[in-house]
């Protein structure tokens, strides 16, 4: 088993490396995909004027900058992210009333009690050691402050991610796939499982709205599969797959495809927890 130390150096080398690059270079497909429910997680948090906000994962800076029109010119914004990429997308910006921390915010030295709010949109499912991340968060919350975040839900309801990856299994090299302890993108999808963090990180019982939308992976079924390889699961086993094995992979996954055009796009489901919690 790897140690918390060797997780987070992981998350690091991909985030700084080709995470990062390929999150700038699918940056549009991507903002497509996030931005509608980053609008419903940023309307529950609910910054205001004057707020001190902490964004936690904050990428390219989107949501950083959100948030900082929201709380005005007597607020601020600290926008952290693990990715020296991204970071330096989100610094080119030069938000008003917005700075940025490049770092893991797991183990960040956040001022204690200086949080009104502390919001992440996808940056909280791949902490190393979850507890630790959200017991830092918790100290660093003002009494009266808020976490809000929104993250996906299970894999089983979220088939514009793993509807592809199923079927082209049977294709390619073995792919590899986290545990439901493991950091991933649907390491937050249990109820059980963050209520354990929370309890054991010091915070109040979350609440749980859950957010539903179809998902356009593509125009088409052919630009669709032009960004499964560009983003996601299958960049890698699709690198590593022999020509033929990738070409029955990538017909497999046309095929699947089919029922899911529509006029505008290929659309597949997407499901996400809208997640609420406090100081105990």
């Amino acid at each position: 088993m790897k140690t918390t130390e060797e997780v987070a150096a992981e998350q690091k080398a991909f985030w700084d490396g080709p995470g990062g690059e390929r999150w700038i270079a699918s940056w549009e497909r991507i903002q497509r995909t996030v931005t509608p429910f980053g609008e419903a997680a940023l309307k529950e948090a609910a910054a205001r004027p004057g707020e001190q906000v902490l964004d936690v994962g904050c990428g390219t800076g989107q949501t950083t900058a959100d948030l900082a029109n929201a709380v005005g010119a007597n607020g601020r914004v600290l926008g952290v992210d693990i990715s020296a990429q991204l970071i330096a997308v989100a610094r080119a910006e030069e938000i008003p009333n917005a700075s940025f921390a490049l770092g893991d915010a797991a183990t960040h030295p956040f001022e204690p009690f200086a949080y009104d709010l502390i919001f992440s949109r996808f940056g909280v499912m791949f902490f190393a050691d979850p507890v630790a991340a959200f017991d830092g968060f918790r100290r660093a919350l003002k009494q009266t402050g808020r976490i809000v975040f929104v993250c996906w839900r299970t894999p089983q309801e979220n088939p514009w991610m793993t509807l592809p990856v199923r079927t082209a299994m049977p294709f390619l090299p073995a792919i590899e796939r986290p545990g439901p302890e493991d950091p991933g993108p649907f390491s937050f999808g249990d109820q059980a499982r963050v209520q354990r963090i929370f309890e054991q990180a010091g915070l109040a019982a979350p609440s749980f709205k859950p957010l539903d939308q179809s998902l356009r992976i593509g125009a088409t079924i052919d630009e669709a599969l032009d960004n499964l390889g560009r983003f996601g699961p299958l960049v890698k086993p699709f690198a590593e797959a022999a020509p033929d094995q990738l070409a029955k992979a990538k017909a497999a996954i046309a095929e699947m495809l089919r029922p899911y055009v529509k006029p505008d796009g290929v659309y597949l489901d997407g499901a996400c927890w809208l997640v609420r919690t406090q100081r105990r």
